[in-house]
């Protein structure tokens, strides 16, 4: 059940965590396009980074400083460290790409890089319903609905671009084992999003 006396602050953050999320995919969809110049989206990726860590470590102290919460503190807490987890995971992209000096882009990466910019928008629009009685919301349903038909797609591009991968003539083994890193870690970003969307059927299940 839902507490009185709720706080806005803690959707606040859970709201912010998510922009940042999606301001991470944006900035890495950039990145792709422009990957000759992958260091300096490499470090603007680091920062956006930051944010969210900062974002992060504000509400899990807000958690922990709350007697009442307006939703169960392990709710607050799984949503705040999935939604970092995405940020992070788009940053480690970032970094693997200037690590391994990838100054060319493969054709399956942008098609990836716009559905990860798709479910973090879809991510930012499901918590921004968390501040009012998401439970009985018919909107934030569909939402969640379309970030897991997003992940699917996501799912069936990750799988061809591995495919491709692997079965290009020539292609030595350190190029390979270096994109199926890249990819891995797209990959992993798109899941976490989705795990939003199972935390939120979950939490509209609980306090219905």
């Amino acid at each position: 059940m839902l507490k009185l006396g709720r706080e806005t602050i803690f959707f606040d953050l859970l709201k912010k965590q998510a922009v940042v999320s999606e301001q991470a995919a944006v900035a890495f969809l950039a990145m792709v396009r422009d990957i000759e110049n992958h260091r300096a989206h490499a470090l603007k990726l680091e920062e956006i980074e930051h944010q969210g860590d900062e974002l992060t470590h504000q509400l899990q102290n807000k958690i922990v400083s709350t007697f009442i919460t307006p939703l169960d503190q392990e709710d607050l807490s799984e949503m705040s460290h999935a939604l970092d987890d995405i940020t992070d995971y788009i940053e480690a992209v970032a970094a693997r790409i200037a690590l391994y000096h990838l100054t060319e882009s493969r054709p399956d990466l942008e098609p990836l890089a716009v559905q990860l910019v798709e479910i973090t928008r879809l991510v930012v629009s499901a918590t921004s319903e968390l501040a009012g009685n998401f439970q009985k919301s018919e909107s934030l349903k569909t939402t969640l609905k379309e970030i897991h038909t997003v992940e699917n797609e996501s799912d069936k591009l990750f799988r061809g671009a591995l495919a491709t991968l692997f079965d290009e003539p020539g292609i030595d083994a350190l190029t390979v084992i270096k994109w199926k890193e890249v990819y891995d870690r797209v990959e992993n970003a798109v899941d976490r999003c989705e795990d939003i969307a199972k935390i939120l059927d979950n939490m509209i299940v609980k306090y219905a």
